[in-house]
This record gives structure tokens, sequence and C-alpha cells, in this order.
């Protein structure tokens, strides 16, 4: 399997869509994978061991079958995931799931902007700063 750059949870297909969409625009994604809930998200991390972890998961909150809490819940749990940059990427306003992604350990928690222009430019600077600005940890070397 190829390896995934990101790894992109969204229930929603238009704005799957426009996510992919924002990120291809700007060049910054080579390699997506999209799933569409919180099974299928964490059945490719913890099942799939012929690939490297994705650089960045996009994650949304109110998802079908596992939402995007107890995804979270179990990504920052595993010694092997934990390293991976999470953004919550939702429409949720809601404190409480605020709250509980920062205490789960969620690197960023961004509300969808409702416009076009400002959710594709929203995407695209989220895009641009982890994939391209920030510094990942290295990959652990051979012994």
């Amino acid at each position: 399997m190829e390896n995934v750059d990101i790894l992109l949870v969204e229930d929603n297909m238009d704005d799957a869509g426009l996510t992919i969409r924002a990120l291809k625009k700007h060049n910054l994604a080579n390699n997506i994978l999209h799933v569409q809930d919180g099974e299928e998200a964490l059945q490719f991390l913890f099942t799939a061991s012929t690939h490297q972890p994705p650089k960045l998961i996009l994650l949304d909150v109110k998802m079908p079958k596992v939402d995007g809490i107890e995804v979270l819940r179990q990504i920052k749990s595993d010694a092997n995931l934990k390293v991976i940059p999470v953004v919550m990427l939702t429409s949720s306003k809601e404190e409480r799931d605020v709250i509980e992604s920062y205490k789960l350990g969620v690197n960023a928690y961004i509300v969808k902007p409702v416009e076009f222009d400002h959710f594709v430019k929203a995407v695209a600077d989220l895009g641009f700063f982890w994939m391209l600005l920030n510094e990942p940890l290295p990959k652990p070397r051979s012994q």
C-alpha cells in the first residue's frame, strides 16, 4: 500500500470533496486517504502494518459508528500513533467537544467556516502548516 500523508476522516461527502480539492489546489494532497467514519479510520490505523502512519489526521467529531472523540482517544492511547498530529476539522462548536478534544491531546480544533472561500483558505492554511512548516517527529533509526 502507498504511504498516506493525510488521513481525512469525514462522513460528509461534500465537506470531504471540498477539503480534498482545497489541498490539491495547493499541492498538499499527493497522498491523501479519505475514510467515511471512525471505524474505518481505526481499522486503517490499527490493522495496516505495511505502511508508515500518516503525517497528519484530519478528523471530524460527529460521525456514525465511532465518533471523532473516540477515534482521538484511541489514537492518543497508542504508543505508536500518539505522536501523529490530529486536527479536529468539524462543524461542532460544542464546548464539551472542544474541551474533551484538548484533554485527549488534539493538536488543533478548527470549526469549519460556512463560506466556501473561507473554508478553502482554512483547509489550505491548515495543510500548509502541518505538511510544510511543521517539523515532524524524526523517523526512528534502525538499530
